[in-house]
């Protein structure tokens, strides 16, 4: 019996370990499985580089009238096909087409042209190239063009006038190079400088071939003075120029004033004169054309 009784507790134990082992497997909660992470928008699955790797941005040199060609990459990282227009911006470039559809997983090589104007002047010119989705989504790549040739500073001062209390003048760019004029007023009298003042950076920028009208105030112009002005301008890279014109400073309505009262005096003068020449006359009866010189005597 004592075997018995222990062949029964183990079955027993057993039985229970099975019954605790069940029990805790139904009681547990489910495991699920985690949701597939959502597909990236579209936009954020594309990108817009350089072909080839390795350059953050476009850089193209060439003379003026060079027509230089370059690649750029729409690569598609996303599970969809996506849809993009390309645009240049600030120089003039040209693309193989102005749209370019990639499908899911590839890149697509565009090809495009930058043209040098004929008139450009040496020096750097930025833009950019813009690839724009149907979702509204842009990417940029910078792009800077170069145009070669000389670097050539020239400034010349034209047209200089007085008016009033203000000088003109005009500023001409006859060179190659963008310009930042400073300029210098002098103006001598007849009796040593009416006006002295010394250089100063004008808040204006000029670019090549561009014309510009300025003008400088004088409140505290000379009455009466014959003057020499004087305008020198300056600018980067040895530019210089200087313009002279003479100016007259006459206060007419000072000298209208004067005129008609030394015309009013010899009138009197030639009246009294006259008047004298008849009481010699012993009395005689003044003559018609005597009466009309009184209205209109001139010396």
């Amino acid at each position: 019996m004592p075997s018995t009784d222990r062949a029964l507790s183990v079955l027993c134990l057993s039985l229970l370990t099975l019954l605790a082992t069940a029990s805790a497997a139904l009681s547990a909660p489910t495991a699920h499985a985690a949701p597939a992470a959502s597909a990236a928008p579209v936009a954020d699955g594309w990108s817009l580089a350089p072909s080839g790797g390795g350059r953050p941005a476009f850089y193209a040199e060439g003379a003026p009238g060079t027509v230089l060609q370059d690649t750029v990459s729409v690569t598609n990282r996303s599970g969809r096909a996506v849809t993009v227009r390309l645009s240049g911006t600030g120089v003039a470039i040209s693309f193989a087409g102005p749209s370019v559809r990639v499908p899911a997983r590839t890149r697509a090589d565009v090809p495009f042209t930058v043209s040098v104007p004929e008139d450009a002047a040496p020096g750097d010119s930025s833009g950019a190239i813009v690839a724009r989705d149907t979702d509204g989504r842009s990417r940029t790549v910078p792009l800077t063009l170069r145009a070669d040739g000389p670097e050539l500073s020239a400034l010349t001062v034209e047209h200089v006038t007085v008016h009033g209390d203000r000088i003109a003048y005009e500023l001409v760019n006859r060179g190659t190079t963008v310009l930042v004029p400073t300029l210098a007023v002098r103006a001598d009298g007849l009796f040593g400088p009416v006006l002295d003042r010394a250089p100063r950076t004008l808040p204006v920028e000029l670019a090549p071939g561009r014309r510009l009208r300025l003008t400088e105030p004088w409140p505290s112009r000379p009455a009466l003075d014959a003057v020499d002005v004087r305008l020198t301008v300056t600018a980067g890279g040895g530019a210089q120029d200087t313009a002279l014109v003479p100016a007259r400073f006459v206060p007419w309505g000072a000298v209208a004033g004067a005129g008609s009262a030394v015309a009013a005096g010899g009138a009197l003068v030639v009246v009294r004169r006259r008047g004298r020449r008849s009481d010699k006359g012993g009395g005689a009866a003044p003559c018609p054309d005597h009466q009309a010189e009184l209205t209109g005597a001139s010396t």
